[in-house]
């Protein structure tokens, strides 16, 4: 039986003042009976709030209507934030339940206020007025989002559709809430306890001391893997037991899939299912022409025509790499064998070790977490002038979690940023940003942002620190410019700050950051040998350059196959009824590369598109890539760490949030509209 707390300010940190640094949460403070009572009285308050608008005799204004919603809900706000956030990197069962316990209430308050008639019209009237009213660019945009946030939320519909809206939004609320948990759930539900050292044949030490130190703190003797990324990734590329590579692979790719608990396919098609009811009700075919026309896509023709164009361009040399390292795989064996998807990352590595003398092993010893926090943290120092301050005083949720004061080039204060690195139970897979709060303007005063990076790196162990892949440096500065866009933003309202915008727009600062990590110049700063100091010597450097396209063809339509089956499920126009596993093979056929395994499936564990905020939105990844190359080419052109160039890219880009149309943002840093020859280019597919 769960227990719940009084409520009242002096028992729930919730519900007075946070009195800490900066006002950060005060994490040591929050347990879990505190969050209901906070919710329930921040829903309260916002109720309250909200009516007061729509009491208003006075003619609707921007400041009466739009601006008194834009600051309504702090308090909502502020405990959302918190709990959302640690319900991905600090989770349990007890506020698993929390979280379900209070979906439907949340979903209920959002439609009370999304479907208050006299709200929209009061919203109508300050919308139609907009460009005669003396607004500034910023206000009209604002007003514009919220007008279309009533619309698309069914604030046009009529009364009796508005209450088929109503359920058919709680329960896609609980559902997607449900197909997360479900995935957290299955992937710390497996293990895989090795015992004989004869089973870890080819496994390099780093990994085999991470298996290690994984089964120690679970108090189990021998070797431990998992589902989290840096145990998955070592087996993957390294075990020479193919038996092995299978059953983790097998594990793996059918999550949530083969029955039991936390089986996903009903979910699936219920998620798929309410979608496509919502846009049918909202008067659009099907789901993704609901949400592509507020992206820079528009329509779904263009993001097929992007992933066609890329798809023809990069299929031939993905075609390729596979014969290639088929080829090598019956070399190194001595006889034919036909290479399935749990083959490529242990021959695909032993390839390119053959080719450039480089894997992941030789890297690490470079890569140590301290100096490459310092890296990454000392582009934005070149870029920007920003420098870093741990702040001990600031509270975190987890040990291992550090606080940083971000301080601008005057040394005035910009943010606090959150760095969270390591797996553990609780933590959900992959790497992300968020935001606790965002940065706005209110009474003349600059509020400024508190941003977190959320990873699932390498971890130290018993004899050496955390050294990290160079796939995880590169996601660490991927996340890290996300970050940036929170931390640099210059609006006057939150909900247009910072990684507020588009979609197929948020991905373009982050994917930019990546591209300094083929440089040498970027590399010489910070690649220090852990032990010895040195930096990672120039024929290393050149390797990594070298390398840096090998396979470049096969990871393209890895993630075209992924921006393909999102399209599939999300451009039905007739309820789904059948099996998820047939329908996802044929959605990702034309760019498939590797035998069918036909127990696998990725959509009951796509949590991007199914339970996070990418359906019909995963081609993102491909016209942000776009992007970013576009982009980087103007500092290949005028410096990487070019002042001038950053300037623009900061007060054209990161600065402005969903402040302006983000093709009018790219326009005036790049100066011309955007092509994919520069990808192309950087990719070597085109000279």
């Amino acid at each position: 039986m769960t227990t719940i707390a009084t409520g009242k300010a002096g028992d729930n940190p919730f519900l007075r003042p946070f009195d800490t640094p900066h006002g950060t949460a005060p994490f040591g403070l929050i347990k879990t009976e505190h969050y209901e009572p906070a919710f329930e009285q921040a829903i309260r308050e916002h109720q309250q709030e909200i009516d007061r608008i729509v009491a208003d005799t006075a003619p609707a204004t921007f400041r009466n209507t739009i601006e008194a919603m834009e600051f309504s809900g702090q308090l909502l706000t502020r405990v959302s934030s918190v709990f959302f956030n640690l319900l991905s990197a600090e989770s349990n069962d007890e506020m698993m339940a929390v979280s379900q316990r209070l979906s439907p209430k949340l979903s209920k308050h959002s439609n009370n206020i999304n479907l208050n008639e006299k709200l929209f019209e009061r919203i109508k009237a300050v919308y139609d007025a907009r460009l005669t009213s003396g607004l500034t660019p910023e206000q009209i945009r604002l007003t514009e989002e919220y007008y279309d946030n009533f619309e698309d939320s069914g604030a046009t519909l009529s009364p009796e559709k508005k209450q088929v809206y109503r359920q058919l939004s709680e329960e896609l609320s609980k559902a997607t809430l449900e197909y997360g948990q479900n995935n957290l759930k299955e992937t710390n539900a497996f293990e895989m306890l090795l015992t004989n050292e004869a089973d870890l044949a080819g496994l390099p030490e780093s990994v085999r001391e991470a298996a290690a130190s994984k089964a120690k703190s679970k108090s189990k003797e021998g070797w431990l893997f998992d589902l989290s990324a840096p145990s998955y990734i070592g087996l993957m590329k390294y075990s020479t037991r193919r038996d092995l590579r299978r059953k983790l692979y097998m594990a793996y790719n059918t999550k949530s899939v083969n029955g039991g608990e936390f089986d996903n396919k009903r979910l699936v098609q219920q998620i798929v299912n309410l979608r496509l009811q919502i846009a049918n009700l909202l008067g659009y075919k099907n789901y993704a022409d609901y949400v592509l026309k507020n992206r820079m896509a528009k329509n779904q023709q263009s993001v097929f025509t992007l992933l066609d164009q890329l798809a023809a361009a990069y299929g031939p040399v993905a075609k390729q790499e596979v014969s290639e390292v088929q080829a090598f795989a019956a070399e190194t064996e001595g006889a034919a064998i036909d290479i399935q998807p749990w083959d490529w990352s242990f021959y695909a590595d032993k390839l390119k070790h053959k080719r450039y003398d480089l894997n992941d092993e030789r890297v690490r010893p470079y890569f140590e977490l301290e100096n490459v926090k310092k890296g990454v943290f000392g582009i934005a120092t070149d870029l920007y002038g920003l420098t870093f301050v741990k702040n001990d005083a600031i509270a975190v949720y987890h040990p291992e979690v550090e606080a940083f004061d971000v301080m601008d080039e005057n040394g005035a204060f910009l943010a606090v940023l959150y760095t969270d690195f390591h797996p553990r139970d609780g933590k959900r897979s992959g790497a992300w940003m968020t935001s606790y709060k965002e940065q706005y303007i209110k009474d003349g005063a600059d509020s400024r942002p508190q941003v977190s990076i959320v990873m699932n790196f390498t971890r130290p162990t018993e004899t050496k620190p955390a050294l990290l892949t160079f796939d995880e440096v590169e996601t660490f500065l991927h996340e890290f410019g996300h970050a940036l866009h929170g931390m640099l933003a210059k609006s006057a309202y939150p909900s247009l700050s910072g990684t507020n915008v588009y979609r197929d727009f948020v991905e373009l600062p982050s994917q930019l950051m990546e591209n300094w990590l083929v440089e040498k110049e970027y590399l010489d700063r910070f690649a220090f040998h852990y032990q010895t100091g040195e930096k990672m010597p120039q024929e290393l450097v050149q390797k990594i350059i070298d390398a840096s396209n090998y396979t470049t063809g096969y990871l393209c339509l890895r993630q075209l196959s992924f921006g393909y089956l999102d399209m599939a499920w999300y451009t039905l126009e007739k309820p789904f009824d059948g099996d998820v596993r047939a329908f996802e093979q044929t959605a990702m056929q034309r760019v498939q590369l590797m035998p069918v395994v036909p127990e696998a499936c990725m959509s009951t564990a796509f949590g991007h598109i199914f339970s996070g905020g990418y359906a019909a939105g995963y081609y993102s990844y491909k016209w942000s890539e776009v992007l970013d190359a576009d982009a980087f080419s103007v500092f290949k052109k005028n410096g990487i760490f070019d002042r001038k160039t950053a300037r623009s890219f900061r007060t054209n880009i990161l600065e402005k949030g969903n402040t302006e149309d983000p093709s009018k943002l790219y326009l005036r840093f790049r100066g011309q509209e955007p092509s994919i020859d520069a990808l192309l280019e950087r990719n070597g597919i085109r000279q």
